[in-house]
């Protein structure tokens, strides 16, 4: 199955930008995981490998939801069930960048998380610290993942309306990438950057990006008919399941 690099390349973007929430949401705990599981100081391969099991979690999420989808195309046998699921995935895409560019948080709709599943998995949080060796950090990463997000949610979303696993992985772990840029250093470096990303100039831009993502997303359906279209959406692994 090729790999839908459109929408790819928005998840991308969209941790990108709002890594900004990341860090004023999951800052403090980055730091604190960190440094507890460095003795009580700031460890650099500690901080490393609970971004990369903050990765993974992303990456299972995204391919359990992923094969959920596609299994559903494979259960419900309709012909119209594809490019429904096309449709909302642009839709959904679209709201992504509604939500970045809601800085003043006005549709607070946009930026519910679900805390159902996050009360299953804190008992086993608490049961992997301290961590101090290098499976626990990874462990302790991989939960970190799925800490109650609106933004992460909205992106599960997404990755769901994909209905393949591969896909899906690919979309969330794009994701991830993208937030690691300011979640992984935390340092003078990391808050430079955050400066910049944080320009409303920039933000606009970087969230219209997603919308055109989204917009083409929906449109994909009609623009395969066109043969130069055709080319570059094929090329961009973009069509129906």
């Amino acid at each position: 199955m090729p790999i839908d690099l459109l929408v790819a390349g928005a998840a991308l973007l969209s941790g990108l930008l709002g890594s900004l929430h990341c860090v004023a949401m999951c800052g403090g705990i980055a730091t604190g995981l960190g440094a507890a599981a460095g003795g009580g100081r700031t460890n650099f391969a500690a901080a490393v490998r609970l971004n990369l099991g903050r990765l993974l979690g992303y990456t299972v999420a995204g391919a359990a939801v992923g094969a959920f989808g596609g299994g559903l195309l494979g259960i419900v046998r309709n012909e119209w069930l594809p490019l429904t699921l096309r449709l909302l995935l642009g839709a959904s895409m679209i709201l992504i960048a509604l939500r970045l560019l809601d800085v003043g948080k006005r549709f607070a709709v946009l930026h519910r998380a679900d805390t159902g599943l996050w009360r299953l998995l804190a008992p086993l949080q608490r049961r992997l610290l301290p961590a101090r060796t290098p499976l626990r950090q990874l462990g302790l990463g991989l939960l970190w993942g799925w800490m109650p997000c609106g933004l992460s949610t909205s992106l599960l979303l997404a990755a769901w309306l994909q209905a393949d696993p591969l896909n899906a992985a690919v979309l969330m772990a794009s994701f991830g990438l993208g937030t690691q840029v300011l979640m992984l250093p935390l340092t003078w470096s990391g808050v430079h950057l955050g400066r910049r990303l944080a320009q409303p100039g920039l933000r606009r831009v970087g969230a219209t990006l997603v919308l055109l993502a989204g917009v083409t997303t929906m449109a994909t359906p009609w623009l395969l008919r066109m043969p130069g279209a055709h080319a570059l959406l094929a090329g961009l692994g973009c069509g129906l399941r």
